[in-house]
């Protein structure tokens, strides 16, 4: 029983970790998403515009960009999430490294969606930061990163100052946090996956324990790489 078991684990590890996002990618990429599919929502509205044309109201709408935050990854690195990681798809979660609950299991669905997207690593990037950057600095997150033998170029392990990242979480990302502003003991502790696109636009929240959820996460990453953004590419002209 537990050999079927195993075996059905791995069948099903193996579909989520290769066909999902290479079949959404696919299937985008020579059918194009006008009508097809249902690409991810935008969330966070900074304001809306509205004016008059042809005696009809029309509604300009302006989606929260998130604004820089600079940390250190598990290598030394200076990382900049504007600058640095400039033109990549992020998926973003929190985290800390002596977390026993459910820390270790949202590791290992993102661990998961590293495995997804293997072959598309230089348009995706996964960030993990620490909500503890006290205790979390380099070396415990090298420590920690190697322990689930992580590709260091495309998933980084971050740190930084403790009140930055959490106006991050709630400012930027507009995570509804409790807690967080006490002493060094005091820490969030989100579930979240959260999906920003190239554009820094936040584009999808996911349960990082429900497995169901990461595999949607895994698919609407595809299909943001081959989004062609109407509002930033009028931008562009």
């Amino acid at each position: 029983m537990n050999k079927k078991f195993r075996i059905k684990s791995i069948l099903i590890g193996g579909f989520f970790s290769a066909f999902v996002p290479i079949g959404a990618f696919l299937f985008l990429k020579f059918n194009g998403h006008d009508g097809h599919i249902q690409l991810p929502r935008t969330f966070g509205i900074d304001k809306i515009d509205t004016q008059e044309l042809d005696g009809k109201v029309i509604y300009d709408t302006t989606y929260h960009t998130l604004q820089d935050l600079t940390l250190i990854s598990q290598l030394g690195d200076t990382i900049s999430i504007n600058n640095t990681l400039k033109g990549k798809i992020l998926v973003i979660n929190f985290f800390f490294t002596s977390c026993v609950t459910i820390c270790p299991e949202l590791t290992k669905n993102m661990k998961l969606l590293n495995k997804a997207y293997k072959k598309n690593d230089t348009s995706i990037r996964f960030l993990s930061i620490s909500v503890d950057p006290n205790t979390d600095d380099v070396m415990r997150l090298r420590t920690y990163a190697d322990k689930y033998e992580v590709n260091h170029d495309k998933w980084l392990f971050l740190t930084g100052n403790k009140k930055e990242i959490y106006e991050f979480a709630r400012n930027e990302l507009k995570l509804n946090l409790e807690g967080g502003d006490g002493g060094p003991d005091d820490f969030i502790h989100p579930d979240k996956f959260i999906l920003v696109d190239k554009y820094r636009n936040i584009r999808g929240y996911y349960n990082g324990l429900d497995s169901n959820n990461v595999r949607l996460c895994a698919e609407d990453a595809a299909y943001l790489m081959v989004e062609k953004n109407v509002l930033h590419e009028k931008k562009k002209r």
